[in-house]
């Protein structure tokens, strides 16, 4: 890993809250993600799986993590499963965790080593009365592939048919959505690396840059604060391609006059920065573009002084679709007429504004949660409205990443520069 050793009492905790969920006389049983072939002989890069990481810190592959907190041998009521150590693959692949290590990152004392696994594991399931397995239920997902966790599901059940089976991923999206002080630490860190790297490319877009070249800097500069790299496919969309959402081609020339949108976060161990800003390739918004991106910042403020406990993602978008009417018939994007005939299920809104105002944040970039249950302390949310104008070919987002307190909120990018005058002057500053 790049990043530093995190504070292994982040996964202790992690572990103390799950425990207490599972049911008496529970094993819970949770496995890494596969390795994916590309092309070839290669393999894409490793990720591990999110619930596992939460647990453990590891970022290892072939790993496993066994809670049985009613294990009548104390030694084994938290296991950590680890690849064995294995000379000749070291020489090709580098070195794999030793037990001491995977203790210092994970605070579990067992360490278990995968190759002698399975005679312990059948004794303690034959212990157990009910089996937590993870399954991937996050509301976005998207891939149909078989991958290992549920290849997994498929083994258990076949040799255990008897067993009681429940869901891990519903103590995972209950518990992964209240994120810890120590884990706010953590993405504040990434937000920093982000902040950071958001002032180095005021200082280095102009006209005839392209795209790619911005991109680079972005990566330079993440790799070289010890980030693990981004946190997904950076968007940095100049001129009318910032209409497009989740534009990653970043292979066209920055031209004056444009706007450019950049959204792009750092991930550092293991949580993820998401930030997004617009800024004049020039240095310099236009009247028209000052007036459309201070809507869009009016929007991010409105957005945020909602954002508290108590209300549901749901009606906190609708709110904020209100105020977007309004701001939209300011600016000229709406007449009056357009919102007397508006679809209920479509709003007139909706042809400038066509995406989600906020989503769960953290060892994810779009964490689990809940959308229509109320908010509560501790979950850390995205604040991104947009203003896309296909007839202006422009684009605005602009993106803050907050966590939720009792009271309110805390703007994690509070010292991010996001108001005209402070990116123009930054911009300025460098010519």
């Amino acid at each position: 890993m790049k990043y530093l050793p995190l504070n292994p009492e982040i996964f202790i905790h992690n572990r103390k809250r799950f425990v207490k969920e599972m049911a008496p006389n529970s094993i819970a049983i949770i496995v890494s993600n596969d390795e994916f072939p590309s092309n070839g002989d290669a393999l894409h890069s490793f990720k591990q799986n999110s619930d596992l990481y939460w647990l453990t810190g590891i970022e290892q592959e072939d790993s496993l993590i066994i809670l049985f907190p009613d294990n009548p041998d104390p030694k084994y009521r938290e296991v950590l499963v680890l690849v064995r150590p294995n000379e000749l693959k070291e020489k090709w692949d580098g070195k794999r965790l030793r037990a001491n290590e995977g203790t210092s990152i994970s605070g579990i004392q067992t360490i278990v080593w995968l190759d002698s696994l399975d005679a312990l594991m059948q004794a303690w399931i034959h212990l157990a009365d009910n089996i937590y397995l993870d399954s991937n239920e996050n509301d976005r997902k998207a891939n149909l592939i078989r991958s290992r966790e549920y290849r997994f599901i498929d083994e258990m059940k076949a040799r255990y048919p008897l067993h009681h089976y429940k869901r891990a991923a519903q103590i995972f999206g209950k518990l992964r959505a209240i994120k810890s002080k120590e884990e706010v630490e953590v993405i504040q860190h990434a937000i920093n690396i982000t902040d950071n790297t958001f002032r180095r490319l005021l200082q280095f877009i102009q006209p005839g840059v392209f795209e790619y070249e911005i991109e680079a800097e972005l990566i330079h500069s993440f790799l070289s604060q010890r980030a693990t790299g981004e946190a997904y496919g950076s968007i940095l969309a100049s001129g009318d391609r910032a209409r497009t959402l989740h534009y990653v081609s970043n292979n066209q020339e920055c031209r004056d006059g444009e706007l450019i949108l950049m959204d792009f976060g750092a991930a550092y161990g293991g949580y993820c920065a998401d930030l997004t800003r617009t800024v004049p390739v020039n240095g310099k918004f236009t009247k028209r573009q000052k007036i459309v991106y201070n809507a869009c910042l009016h929007l991010h403020n409105y957005a945020k002084s909602i954002l508290k406990p108590g209300i549901s993602i749901v009606d906190y978008t609708d709110k904020v679709g209100e105020e977007a009417t309004q701001q939209f018939l300011k600016i000229g994007l709406l007449k009056k007429m357009d919102i007397k005939n508006e679809d209920k299920d479509n709003r007139a809104y909706r042809k400038y504004l066509y995406h989600g105002i906020s989503h769960h944040l953290g060892i994810d970039v779009h964490d689990l949660g809940t959308r229509t249950a109320p908010i509560q302390a501790g979950m850390v949310f995205t604040v991104e409205p947009g203003i896309y104008i296909e007839e202006e070919q422009m684009g605005i987002r602009i993106e803050n990443n907050l966590w939720i307190t009792k009271n309110g909120h805390i703007d994690l990018m509070k010292n991010i520069p996001i108001t005209v005058e402070e990116i123009e002057a930054l911009m300025k500053k460098q010519k």
